[in-house]
C-alpha cells in the first residue's frame, strides 16, 4: 500500500486518456441553456427548475438560508476556476458557487495540501449552484453555499483544457469489493490531503466511503482528533465532501448536530457500512415511490427572496 508520489501523477495522467465512465458522470463542452418555464410562478414547480435557471448570485449581503439539504445561499461568491493551488472541474455545471467563507476555507486548503501533501493542488468539483437550492442531478445537499466536493486525484503540473474539464473523471479509491481501499490507487499522500481539510476549525464534517474511513483509521498517526470528523458516506468513492459550519452573520443558517466524540475507528462504528446489507444491497419487494421534488414552499421564506433578487454585478 506504501508507493511515492510519482505514481500518484503520473495515475493522473492515465486517469485524462483512459476514464472509466462509472467514475463520474462527464460534462459538456458546449452546454445548451435551459429552455425559459412557460409558468415560472407556478406554485407547483419544482424548486430545482427555478434555481438551476439562475446564472448569477443575488445581490443580496452573503447568506447561507436553511439546512444543507433544503435551503438557499445570498451573496455567493465564484471559486475562480484557477487559482496558485486549485483548479474546478466541470465547468459546464456552475456549480462552483459558495459562501464567500467557503472560498476563503477551499483556497486555504488547497494551499496547506501543497505544503503537507506534495501535491501541486486541488481538483474542485461541485459546489453550490449561483443562489444554491436543489440541483436537477447529484445531490441532495450542496444547496446552502457550504458545501465542496474534493477529487482524491491530484492537480496535475499544468493547466487542465476545458475538455479534460468535462471528461476527465476522477480515480476510483475503493477496491471491487467495498472492503478496503485499492492499494493502486490510494497513496500515503491521501491522508494529509483530507487531514488538512478536517483540521480547520470551520469544518463540521467530511465525508468518505466507509473503506477511506477504514484506511484513514488505520493510517493516521500523532493527533487523531481530526478523525471525529470523517464520517463515512454513500458514494464517495473517489472525492471528499466537506461541509462547513453555520458562518457568522448566517442568522437562518441551520446548523447540524455536531459529530459524536471520538475516532469513530471501532470496529462497531464501521460495522454498518460493511454488512452485507449495505454492500449488497438487495431490491425491495415492491419499489418506493419516488419522492416529490422539493418546491420553493418547501424552503424557507428567505429563499423567495433571493430568486428575486437581481443579479449581483
Amino acid at each position: 500500500m506504501r508507493f511515492r508520489l510519482i505514481p500518484v501523477f503520473a495515475l493522473m495522467s492515465a486517469a485524462l486518456a483512459a476514464v472509466p465512465a462509472q467514475a463520474q458522470d462527464k460534462g459538456s463542452v458546449n452546454p445548451k441553456p435551459l429552455p425559459p418555464l412557460a409558468n415560472p410562478s407556478d406554485p407547483n414547480i419544482a424548486a430545482k427548475e427555478l434555481f438551476g435557471r439562475k446564472l448569477a448570485p443575488a445581490a443580496l449581503a452573503p447568506q447561507a438560508i436553511g439546512f444543507y439539504a433544503k435551503g438557499c445561499v445570498a451573496g455567493a461568491v465564484a471559486l475562480p476556476i484557477n487559482g496558485s493551488a486549485w483548479q474546478v472541474m466541470r465547468l459546464s455545471r456552475n456549480r462552483n458557487w459558495g459562501h464567500p467563507d467557503l472560498i476563503a476555507l477551499l483556497e486555504r486548503v488547497a494551499i496547506k495540501v501543497q505544503k503537507t501533501a506534495g501535491w501541486p493542488g486541488l481538483l474542485v468539483g461541485d459546489m453550490s449552484q449561483p443562489r444554491g437550492g436543489p440541483m436537477f442531478t447529484g445531490h441532495a445537499s450542496h444547496q446552502i453555499g457550504l458545501d465542496a466536493d474534493i477529487w482524491l486525484t491530484p492537480m496535475p503540473n499544468r493547466q487542465l483544457s476545458r475538455e479534460e474539464r468535462e471528461e476527465t473523471s476522477a480515480v476510483m479509491m475503493v477496491r471491487k469489493d467495498r472492503l478496503d481501499i485499492d492499494p493502486s490507487t490510494w497513496t500515503p499522500t491521501h491522508l494529509p490531503v483530507i487531514r488538512a481539510a478536517a483540521q480547520e476549525p470551520q469544518v463540521e464534517r467530511i465525508f468518505v466511503n466507509a473503506a477511506i474511513k477504514k484506511a484513514l483509521c488505520r493510517e493516521a498517526k500523532g493527533d487523531r482528533s481530526w478523525l471525529s470528523k470523517v464520517r463515512p458516506m454513500y458514494g464517495h468513492d473517489y472525492h471528499f465532501h466537506i461541509r462547513m459550519k453555520c458562518p457568522p452573520g448566517s442568522a437562518n443558517c441551520e446548523a447540524q448536530t455536531p459529530p459524536a466524540d471520538g475516532e469513530g475507528c471501532s470496529t462497531g462504528d464501521l460495522a454498518y457500512w460493511f454488512s452485507d446489507a449495505v454492500l449488497h444491497p438487495k431490491p425491495p419487494p415492491v419499489p418506493p415511490k419516488p419522492k416529490p421534488p422539493l418546491t420553493l414552499a418547501n424552503l424557507p421564506s428567505e429563499c423567495r427572496q433571493v430568486l428575486q433578487a437581481p443579479d449581483a454585478k
